[in-house]
């Protein structure tokens, strides 16, 4: 009997060992360490209880022995710790294809290069941004506020969301005209507790401060406050349209509420046993006050991987990690290059938080990027797919993606002192940090919101951010096209 190697290849037909008229590690031999990979994953899922199975058993070890010896195996592979835990197979990992080590000469050199970088305070780089604003039209407030989002983002060392995305997500938007500088926020419907509004496809990052501070407002007054949002700026990059998630938590947590907020975006996510980009990578955000210095702040994609992240390893000349993506025959890609041709085109997608399939929990951000859609789109009456994709069809430009956001704070106070509260979470959250750590760690544990306040003390201390080349040449070109910032930034700091 043979068979088709296109049955071979296909990632969602059942695996049966005992249905296989040879043994599984020649059935695997013909393949690619991905499809072994992808196979080994199938031959868990369709059999949950197989680590009871002495035949279930041998076939996952003759396989995971197949995927060692497979070129383009990867011998951390956390398969490997399921054959050891789930089914007591032990393969030794070292033997495995290890990729090419990477090149420590360059990236010496690259952290030499960046050492290199001209380093501009906060308070420059903030007023820069107001008057990028300002040249737009938007209003000396709300342009003040949209700075503060974005150069948040920087000192946080978030450094996709902050000044990076000035030019080519909201300036480059402006000029096309498809995002609008100064809109009004409208109240379709509030009642004393929540509130629907409209942000007319104004700029996210002074419309998501509004309605935080609404819903906090509302907190204060009644205990909790939710407020959601439609025809919100939109960008061609995720989630970058109403800057940095956490800022919205954590404007919460510094006036002692609970945060939480979310936001959809342009489709990017495919569903569990789907191949078809349907949902964005839809970040949902909790903000949680702490006696620690910062407060517990969790903000992230509800995707493996974001692409930017994909765009980043392009960079860098690396292959994406098995998992990250799925394309329209049911493959996880790894050339990184052409997943980011093929996601254009609508042939590939981002997997859920847990991978594809249901083999490592897929179903899970699955359901957590559905929830942030439909608390994006269901109460607006707000558009999702292909209607958010960013791109009209019939001409190839782009057009503008009205989204949606939700914010939620709860007051604490009403329900007990904010101080013990504090208490009570620093307590928990310091239980954690010193639990016994992973020997083959860094030696640390960290929790939410901790790594992006050492990247705060450590930007203040080196006097503000470094400038890469690239956004150096996106001030001055701001610079040199704005009316007026050619006479307040004739030289700019690293000029």
């Amino acid at each position: 009997m043979v068979i088709p190697i296109d049955r071979i290849h296909h990632r969602h037909q059942s695996l049966s060992v005992r249905a296989l008229p040879f043994p599984v590690h020649r059935y695997y031999s013909i393949m690619s360490a991905s499809a072994i990979r992808s196979r080994l994953f199938q031959l868990i899922s369709v059999n949950p209880s197989g680590h009871h199975d002495p035949t279930i058993r041998e076939a996952f070890a003759s396989s995971l022995r197949e995927y060692t010896d497979a070129d383009g195996s990867d011998p951390n592979d956390i398969l490997y710790a399921i054959g050891s835990s789930v089914f007591g197979v032990t393969v030794d990992s070292s033997s495995a294809n290890k990729p090419a080590p990477s090149d420590t000469s360059s990236n010496s050199k690259k952290k030499d290069e960046e050492k290199d970088l001209p380093i501009v305070s906060f308070d420059y780089m903030k007023e820069f941004i107001t008057q990028v604003f300002l040249s737009y039209g938007v209003s000396p407030t709300r342009a003040q506020v949209c700075a503060d989002v974005l150069i948040e983002a920087d000192k946080r060392g978030i450094d996709s969301h902050g000044l990076g995305r000035l030019k080519p997500i909201y300036c480059d938007r402006m000029d096309k005209g498809i995002l609008y500088p100064d809109q009004p926020i409208d109240i379709v419907a509030e009642c004393d507790a929540c509130a629907l509004v409209d942000g007319n496809l104004g700029l996210g990052l002074y419309i998501g401060p509004h309605c935080m501070q609404m819903a906090i407002d509302k907190a204060k007054k009644f205990g909790v406050g939710f407020v959601a949002v439609k025809n919100s700026t939109v960008s061609k990059r995720q989630h970058a349209h109403y800057g940095i998630a956490g800022y919205y938590a954590t404007m919460a947590t510094d006036q002692g509420c609970i945060g939480l907020t979310g936001t959809n975006a342009r489709p990017s996510i495919a569903p569990t046993y789907g191949v078809d980009p349907m949902l964005g990578t839809n970040p949902i955000t909790f903000g949680i006050p702490s006696s620690d210095p910062f407060p517990f702040v969790i903000d992230c994609a509800t995707s493996v991987n974001q692409r930017g992240k994909l765009e980043k390893y392009a960079r860098d000349g690396m292959d994406t990690p098995r998992g990250a993506v799925i394309d329209h025959m049911g493959v996880e890609r790894t050339d990184t290059e052409g997943i980011l041709r093929d996601m254009e085109l609508g042939k590939c997608a981002l997997t859920p938080l847990g991978g594809a399939g249901d083999a490592m929990g897929g179903y899970k951000g699955y359901g957590w990027a559905a929830a942030v859609e439909l608390l994006c789109t269901a109460l607006q009456s707000g558009p999702f797919g292909e209607d958010i994709c960013g791109i009209d069809r019939d001409t190839g430009k782009p057009k503008a993606m009205p989204l949606g956001h939700f914010f939620l704070a709860i007051d604490v106070e009403k329900l007990c002192p904010v101080d013990t509260f504090k208490k009570n979470a620093g307590d928990l959250l310091k239980a954690l940090r010193e639990s016994k750590k992973d020997p083959t760690g860094p030696g640390r544990i960290w929790t939410a919101g901790e790594p992006e306040d050492d990247a705060r003390k450590e930007r203040f201390a080196q006097g503000g951010m470094r400038v890469t080349v690239p956004l150096q040449k996106n001030m001055i070109a701001l610079r040199d096209v704005r009316p007026g910032l050619k006479e307040k930034y004739e030289k700019l700091p690293f000029e």
